[in-house]
């Protein structure tokens, strides 16, 4: 067999889809037979290796595109390199083609091992499929990073970058070769104990799924979205994060498609406002490239002597939606039982976290990592970091959400409350956000038994405002 001959290994990883997947296209269009393959590489993850939610949902996503691809996928675990090494030789492969990923760890891997395999003689490939424009592309004049989103989004990418590209179309007649080694379930994938059983209800993990929630959003929440998407009970989010995030659908796709409604339905500032939210994602990953520490440094080196508090039983509380203020409370259950949180309650939530208890922002940080179906580094780091106030383009420092003023605001007729926390659902609108003052008579006619069935506030909201403050005061 010529190398010319020899098949193609195409390497999934956060491109599980079979539409606008460029790798893929290529691969389809060189006429040779493709060989699919995964790789759980937990070796070379370190720290970030994926959490417990993120696992259950790449099974699902992987299974979904199996059935796509016939049963043909190869599955494999362990270092990356490694394993393509002895695939190429066991199967014959002359190629490997894949979609570029950008985290720093899978950075540092991939650059070795297309070195390794040009090499070796191996044709290595790599394309971009995942973000509408690349951090190394999208940089000021003078070859420097953005470090504040307008000036990115509105320079480095509308005016001087050229516009993303148009979506490829699925390939015709992808010619698979088998080549089993290990099944999706000898990636032990799926969680130990059915925790996930409330997710399962909520989501439809792969590019079928991707595609229906887009339509969904397109024709349900676009229109009224620049104000609708802040209020967590209403219908205007796209909850999009999961199914970019591994790819099943590409920015490129959405991009494209919301376009024309916007155009159609007169709805462009709508469109306009969605479209900046993609571009967020590009930047939260424009960051990342650049500055590859923010997952655990502050960006302002002036925040490494932040007054961080300790306390177990403040985070316990949390992390269990325990904290006594209902937006809260809400938003941290709605992500134990869905895998997911309303964007505007992550903001509240996170900074009543860092600001009003005084706990580190790696904290919120690693518990949205095991718990988030879309839990993504540049996204989580890069958002973390704004909340806290120590990133780039961070909120500042005196900007602390109140959550009983963000629950009465976003969410007034307290339907999003009354989901997640049911035990006070009973309470009039008046005191929803805010039981504790609620008349006695009030609390018993509703059921609700402070620091019985629903706790008190964990702290005062104006004295953890004026510590914060003068915490981030000690600063300067």
């Amino acid at each position: 067999m010529s190398d010319k001959d020899a098949p193609i290994i195409i390497w999934f990883r956060q491109d599980l889809r079979l539409k606008d997947n460029p790798a893929l296209t290529a691969a389809v269009e060189s006429g040779r037979k493709i060989i699919p393959l995964y790789i759980l590489d937990d070796e070379n993850s370190g720290a970030w290796k994926m959490g417990g939610a993120s696992r259950w949902w790449l099974h699902e996503s992987l299974s979904a595109l199996n059935n796509d691809l016939d049963q043909k996928i190869c599955f494999a675990r362990g270092d990356a390199l490694s394993v393509l090494l002895n695939f190429i030789k066991s199967s014959g492969a002359g190629g490997v083609y894949w979609n570029r990923c950008y985290e720093p760890w899978r950075i540092t891997r991939d650059s070795e091992i297309k070195k390794t395999l040009t090499a070796n003689g191996v044709e290595a490939k790599s394309f971009n499929g995942s973000l509408l424009f690349e951090p190394h592309k999208a940089l000021k004049s003078d070859g420097t990073p953005y470090k504040v989103f307008t000036p990115f989004y509105k320079k480095g990418c509308l005016e001087n970058s050229p516009p993303p590209r148009t979506p490829l179309a699925e390939p015709d007649n992808i010619n698979l070769q088998a080549h089993s080694i290990l099944s999706l379930d000898d990636l032990n994938l799926m969680p130990q104990i059915p925790w996930h059983k409330t997710m399962e209800k909520e989501w439809e993990p792969g590019e079928s799924g991707a595609q229906k929630r887009l339509l969904h959003f397109l024709h349900n929440g676009l229109r009224d979205y620049k104000e609708g998407r802040n209020h967590p009970a209403a219908d205007n989010v796209s909850r999009l994060s999961p199914h970019l995030h591994y790819g099943e659908i590409s920015p490129n796709e959405v991009w494209h498609a919301t376009k024309p409604v916007m155009v159609a339905e007169h709805i462009e500032k709508d469109g306009e406002h969605f479209l900046r939210e993609l571009g967020w994602r590009d930047f939260s990953n424009n960051l990342l490239y650049h500055f590859p520490d923010i997952p655990r440094t502050n960006l302002q080196a002036k925040f490494n002597a932040f007054p961080w508090r300790e306390d177990p039983d403040a985070l316990k509380r949390w992390q269990k939606g325990q904290t006594g203020y209902p937006i809260v409370d809400a938003g941290m259950r709605e992500l134990w039982q869905t895998g997911y949180m309303h964007n505007r309650v992550r903001m509240i939530a996170g900074s009543f976290l860092v600001k009003n208890l005084l706990l580190h922002w790696h904290h919120g940080e690693d518990w949205f990592w095991d718990t988030l179906v879309d839990a993504d580094l540049a996204n989580n780091s890069a958002s973390w970091q704004w909340v806290a106030g120590c990133g780039a383009d961070a909120a500042p420092y005196f900007r602390i959400f109140n959550p009983l003023t963000q629950g009465k605001k976003f969410d007034a007729d307290g339907a999003y409350v009354r989901k997640y926390v049911p035990e006070i659902a009973a309470l009039p609108d008046k005191y929803l956000h805010a039981p504790w003052e609620a008349p006695d008579e009030t609390l018993f006619e509703s059921g609700v038994a402070l620091d019985q069935t629903y706790p008190s506030p964990i702290v005062d909201l104006k004295q953890s405002r004026d510590r914060a403050l003068a915490a981030f005061s000690s600063l300067k």
